[in-house]
């Protein structure tokens, strides 16, 4: 499960870049901090039930 939520992330980060993002830096990487962020909220809060 933890293999196809990374592959997952790295496919929206990857398709954000190229599609919106592509040839400017600082807000590319805002944006990336940012999805990661949604994602491992996401993790912590649905996927990982302890």
């Amino acid at each position: 499960m933890g293999i196809i939520y990374v592959v997952v992330m790295v496919a929206v980060i990857v398709g954000v870049d190229v599609l919106f993002f592509r040839h400017q830096f600082w807000p590319r990487l805002m944006v990336n901090i940012g999805i990661v962020l949604v994602f491992v909220a996401f993790y912590l809060r649905f996927v990982k039930q302890t």
